[in-house]
């Protein structure tokens, strides 16, 4: 049953990297045996803790999930779809690639909380789930910009005139989160900007006009 289903959507088969990215990220987490790196700047100190960003923190799942099985549907815009979890994957293996031979960490975190409450509870689940290590870039940043910018490309997103500027002010409250509740530096920040520019240029944009290109010459001949 479930071969039927894989055949009748190959698209799908990309949920196979969940668990081989889960396998390999909680293998890094539990590491103790490497020297890590810490990962600061000047502009952390900067940045003060903030335990309301917890709620775009947390949307994040939500966020990402949505987006994805919504592209999933979109069965006559699937290059929507494709483009999008393909950068997610080549990211986040890069990411986990980073984190294997440049073990790094961060020590922002703050031992305890000025005006304790149900947020802050949060937060300090969060810490308890989640290691200070493999911060650099920051995956959580990564996703949530890849995920806007496949979501507002979509041909029928872009007849929805609110939704752009919605999901541009959650996603950029994401990646402020990551700093006001001291999960990430801003180095880790810029690096994952960094890296979905790189990688959002290359699936977007060079491998498609590359293809195009292939294809006219293919015709010529």
């Amino acid at each position: 049953m479930l071969l039927n289903f894989l055949k009748k959507n190959k698209h799908a088969l990309f949920a196979l990297y969940i668990p081989v990215y889960m396998h390999f990220f909680t293998w890094l987490e539990a590491r103790n045996d490497v020297s890590f790196q810490p990962i600061h700047c000047f502009i952390d100190a900067i940045i003060p803790f903030n335990e309301l960003f917890v709620i775009p923190y947390i949307l994040w799942f939500l966020y990402v999930l949505v987006v994805i099985v919504y592209l999933y549907f979109q069965k006559d815009h699937l290059e929507d779809y494709y483009h999008c979890v393909i950068t997610l994957i080549t990211g986040m293996t890069t990411c986990l690639l980073i984190y294997y031979f440049f073990p790094n960490e961060q020590n922002l975190r703050p031992e305890t909380f000025a005006h304790p409450n149900i947020l802050t509870d949060i937060v300090q689940f969060i810490y308890d789930s989640d290691t200070h290590t493999n911060v650099f870039p920051s995956i959580h940043v990564f996703n949530a910009v890849a995920i806007h910018v496949a979501l507002v490309t979509s041909p029928r997103i872009k007849k929805i005139k609110w939704l752009r500027p919605a999901s541009l002010l959650l996603c950029s409250l994401i990646c402020l989160s990551t700093m006001f509740l001291k999960q990430h530096s801003f180095l880790d920040v810029i690096a994952a900007l960094l890296l979905y520019l790189l990688y959002a240029t290359l699936i977007y944009k060079v491998i498609p006009q590359w293809k195009k290109k292939k294809k006219c010459c293919q015709i010529n001949n």
